[in-house]
């Protein structure tokens, strides 16, 4: 069973900075240590070509407006 790796896309980063623009948020079912805090789409293609495993982008979360009362 080839495991998944769960990234999402960074929250500080501008379009057109030469920053890696993704974080891994956790790994299933894969022998596999990550010791990168940011990486590149690429890189991550990558990595889960070598190691069989799924790519899972996670989708960002409504903000919720504090109620008022």
């Amino acid at each position: 069973m080839a495991g998944k790796i769960f990234y999402r896309e960074r929250r500080k980063v501008a379009d057109g900075e030469k920053k890696p623009r993704f974080r891994v948020v956790g790994v299933a079912d894969c022998q596999l240590k990550i010791y990168s805090d940011h990486l590149r789409f690429s890189e991550l293609e990558h990595i889960a070509e070598a190691t069989g495993a799924e790519l899972v982008l996670l989708r960002k979360g409504k903000k919720d407006k504090p109620s008022e009362t």
